[in-house]
C-alpha cells in the first residue's frame, strides 16, 4: 500500500505582508505531478489545509481546483483538519465528495469511524483524526480523567475499533514531545500541547502535521512531512519534501521523500551594503527568492530597503547586526523573543516588575490560569 503524505499547505498565507498564493500553485502544481508519477494508492493531507478558519476566496478556489485535480488520479484522498482549520467548514459537503474518493474528517462528535483499503498484504484502516484539544474529548467522556493532550489523544485512541491483525495508519494534526519547532508554529504555554509519542503504538505509520520541519519522533513511522513551502526565515534551511510511504507486510514500512523546489526560495543573506550590492555576489542566484538580509555596516544606509529592492525585488526583511544593535540588543533579542513560550515571557515580566523571580507556586498558579486560556480558545 504505496500512501503521499501531506500536511500544512497554510493556503492563503501571507509571510511578511507577501501573499503566498503564486508559489502555492506552484508547489500543488509540482506535488500533483509527483503523486501522477507516483500513483500511490492514496493521499493524507494532515490538517491545517488554510492559514485561516476563514479563508480567503482565492485559497479555496485553489484547494478546489487541487482537490478535483487529485480525484481525476482515481486516488483516495484524506483530509483532517487543522488547527488553522474549521473543522465545520472543512467538513462542508464532505459526505458528497465520499463518493469521488476525497474523504474529509467530520467535526470529532466521541468515536472515530475507519476508512478500509486492500492489498496484496490484507486490510489497511486509515483513522482520520481531526486536531483536538482536551476540552474536545472530555464532553464525551466525562468519566474519563482527562487533565492533558496526553490523557486526551490516549483516551480517543483507545475507543478507536482498531483491529490487531490489520495495518493501521493515523492522520492527526499535534504536537509530539521531542519535535523541533519553527517560529511560524503556534507556541502554547510551557509546552502544554505536548503528547506523548508512545499513544500511537497501536499505529503502524502515523502521518502527521502541525510541525512545519520534516522530521520522524521517536520512531521513524511516527512523522511530520512538513510544509511543502517556507513559511518563516526561521525555515531557511529546511529541505523541503514530499513523504512517500509504502505499507507492506504488518510491521514493515518503507519511507522515502522526494524533494520540492519552490518558484522562489526563501534565503537569508548578510553582510555590508557594499559586499551584497556587488555584482559577482548575486550573479547566478535567483533574485526572485525571498530575501531576508542583514546588514553589517556601522552607519545606516539611507534608504536601503529601496535601493536593495532594485537587485532583490522581494526583500522581505532588512535589519543590522553592528556595534549599535549588539550594545541596545535590539537585534539578537527579537530574535530570542520569539522562541520564547508565554509562560517564559511572563516570568520574565514578572521579575523585572517586582526584582525577584516567581516561586514555584505562583508559576503553577499562571500556568493554570494560561492553560485554561489555550483551552477555552476554540
Amino acid at each position: 500500500m504505496k500512501l503521499v503524505h501531506l500536511s500544512d499547505l497554510h493556503l492563503g498565507k501571507r509571510v511578511n505582508e507577501f501573499f503566498m498564493l503564486e508559489d502555492q500553485r506552484y508547489i500543488l502544481a509540482k506535488i500533483l505531478q509527483i503523486i501522477e508519477e507516483e500513483e500511490p494508492d492514496g493521499v493524507l493531507i494532515a490538517g491545517d489545509i488554510y492559514d485561516k478558519s476563514i479563508p480567503a476566496g482565492e485559497a479555496v478556489q485553489l484547494f478546489d481546483d487541487f482537490l478535483c485535480r487529485l480525484a481525476k488520479t482515481q486516488t483516495q484522498v484524506f483530509i483532517i483538519s487543522g488547527n488553522h482549520d474549521s473543522p465545520e467548514r472543512m467538513a462542508f459537503g464532505s459526505r458528497l465528495m465520499d463518493v469521488s474518493g476525497v474523504h474529509i474528517s467530520p467535526v470529532y462528535q466521541g468515536e472515530i469511524t475507519p476508512f478500509t483499503m486492500e492489498d496484496a498484504y490484507g486490510r489497511v484502516d486509515i483513522f482520520m483524526l481531526p486536531f483536538l484539544k482536551p476540552a474536545h474529548v472530555r464532553r464525551f467522556y466525562e468519566e474519563e480523567e482527562i487533565e492533558s493532550y496526553t490523557d486526551a489523544l490516549r483516551v480517543v485512541i483507545e475507543h478507536m475499533k482498531l483491529q490487531p491483525e490489520h495495518r493501521s495508519v493515523l492522520v492527526a494534526h499535534q504536537f509530539v514531545t521531542g519535535a523541533s519547532r519553527s517560529e511560524s508554529e503556534e507556541i502554547t504555554v510551557g509546552g502544554t500541547d505536548n503528547i506523548d509519542a508512545s499513544v500511537f503504538d497501536p499505529f503502524d505509520y502515523v502521518a502527521l502535521g502541525h510541525i512545519h520541519g520534516p522530521q520522524s519522533v521517536e520512531r521513524p513511522t511516527i512523522r511530520y512531512c512538513g510544509t511543502p513551502l517556507k513559511y518563516s526565515f526561521s525555515e531557511a534551511g529546511h529541505k523541503k519534501s514530499v513523504t512517500v510511504v509504502e505499507l507492506l507486510e504488518k510491521g514493515t514500512c518503507e519511507i522515502r521523500t522526494i524533494p520540492l523546489v519552490p518558484i522562489r526560495d526563501l534565503r537569508e543573506l548578510k553582510g555590508t551594503y557594499m559586499e551584497l550590492t556587488e555584482k559577482k555576489n548575486y550573479e547566478g542566484t535567483n533574485r526572485e527568492d525571498y530575501i531576508h538580509i542583514t546588514l553589517t555596516d556601522e552607519e545606516d544606509i539611507p534608504d536601503a530597503i529601496g535601493k536593495l529592492r532594485v537587485i532583490y525585488p522581494n526583500l522581505m526583511k532588512l535589519d543590522y547586526d553592528n556595534r549599535r544593535t549588539r550594545s541596545h540588543g535590539d537585534f539578537s533579542e527579537l530574535e530570542r523573543l520569539e522562541e520564547k513560550t508565554p509562560l517564559e515571557l511572563f516570568s520574565e515580566f514578572y521579575e523585572k516588575q517586582n526584582n525577584q523571580p516567581m516561586n514555584q507556586e505562583q508559576r503553577e498558579l499562571i500556568k493554570q490560569l494560561m492553560e485554561q486560556i489555550w483551552e477555552e480558545m476554540l
